[in-house]
């Protein structure tokens, strides 16, 4: 198998936890943050019902699967970056083993 080097490793760890800390942060602003602002924020409306309304009942369910979507896309491009290959990594998962 492919070694890579530690500093490598460390700075590719590093970017997906800065990727997935941004990920958790936007959730909590989607899923909490706005609950706990329903007052000042029941003067927006958004399709005739309030803000905190409707990010309850469907937007953060949007933000969530959107964000699924970017952490896709975003975790390929780190990947990329790091010269991390799909295509060894499903042999290796398949059970045979490369000698790089």
């Amino acid at each position: 198998m492919k070694k890579i080097d530690k500093k490598v490793a460390e700075n590719y760890f590093r970017a997906r936890n800065k990727a997935i800390i941004i990920y958790l942060v936007i959730w909590f602003l989607v899923s909490y943050a706005v609950v706990l602002f329903a007052e000042p924020l029941s003067n927006i409306t958004i399709m005739g019902m309030p803000f905190h309304y409707f990010m309850g009942a469907q937007g953060a369910i949007v933000v969530f699967i959107i964000l699924l979507f970017v952490n896709a896309v975003v975790s390929d491009k780190i990947d990329q970056r790091f010269g991390i290959d799909d295509k060894m990594n499903e042999t290796i998962s398949a059970g045979k083993h490369l000698d790089q």
